[in-house]
């Protein structure tokens, strides 16, 4: 199946760009490297009258690396960020998930800003954003505007932009090298989307103590989400495996999830379990059975 006729324009701007979507009111759709969104106009999912391509817009394809944090363009490609030698000090979370993001084609065109507007919560970039911290900057008639990533996702393939805004960026905060993280991920090939994945990190104080525990899930639910009970039972803990893995099956205990020709409810269940543990393995020599 292939997809309805549609017009075609390349903007050189934002603000040209922004006008073309106010003109065509929700019947137009942003492309940059399409990997998200060819499929679902070849499966006629969305049968927009215009594609607005951003190739010809500068200053959307830039990493921008401070002490106040990290900036991806929209646009930046995965294969950026895997081959940004300084990310994988600054920010080394992200560049371990970005390993497991499909295969080496999609990730030489697939962009930032294309993961997060398409919202596919068995997708890496979604989760990583919630589980960071993220803030994301849009543009549209009223200017520009930042959300923060847990206030940008409401649901599957859903977000909080309107149809004549753009993604123009996404900010990850400044990340200390002391700081500890852990990513697993499980598929049933690589490269395929995520049956369950978890993001974690957390810092030690003085006394050894792990402080400002995050939890990201992916492929939990409709929508990245947190594992907020199981942060707080953790939070100013000497953490142990044990002490981890009875705060993990506590909080996922409370949870849905879905069951499907692949895994029914209680294996998704078992699974996400099994990989935050793998992930706080991962994150410190210090998580041992007591």
């Amino acid at each position: 199946m292939k997809s309805t006729d549609f017009n075609y324009a390349v903007p050189h701007s934002l603000e040209e760009a922004i006008d073309i979507l106010k003109l065509h009111d929700g019947e137009a759709k942003i492309i940059a490297g399409g990997q998200s969104l060819m499929p679902i106009l070849n499966y006629r999912l969305a049968s927009p009258q215009i594609l607005v391509d951003l190739q010809a817009i500068s200053g959307l394809s830039e990493i921008d690396i401070s002490q106040s944090g990290t900036i991806l363009g929209s646009r930046v490609r995965w294969v950026d960020i895997e081959n940004h030698i300084a990310l994988q000090q600054a920010q080394p979370l992200l560049c371990a998930a970005i390993s497991h993001v499909a295969h080496y084609q999609i990730r030489n065109r697939g962009t930032v800003g294309g993961s997060l507007a398409h919202a596919d919560p068995s997708a890496e970039m979604p989760g990583l954003a919630v589980a960071l911290d993220a803030s994301i900057t849009v543009i549209g008639t009223n200017g520009l505007r930042t959300i923060d990533a847990k206030d940008f996702f409401l649901g599957q393939l859903s977000t909080s932009i309107s149809s004549s805004e753009i993604i123009v960026s996404i900010k990850l905060p400044f990340w200390p090298h002391e700081r500890k993280w852990g990513f697993s991920e499980f598929a049933r090939r690589k490269g395929d989307f995520a049956m369950a994945g978890a993001a974690v990190w957390y810092d030690l104080n003085a006394q050894g103590k792990a402080s400002n525990v995050h939890i990201g899930l992916i492929g939990a639910g409709e929508k990245p989400i947190r594992l907020n009970q199981a942060e707080e039972k953790l939070e100013q803990q000497n953490l142990t495996l044990s002490l981890v893995e009875e705060a993990v099956l506590a909080s996922l205990a409370s949870m849905s999830f879905q069951s499907d020709i692949h895994a029914n409810e209680k294996y998704r269940r078992s699974l996400m379990g099994e990989m935050i543990s793998k992930a706080f393995s991962q994150a410190s020599e210090i998580l041992k059975n007591k």
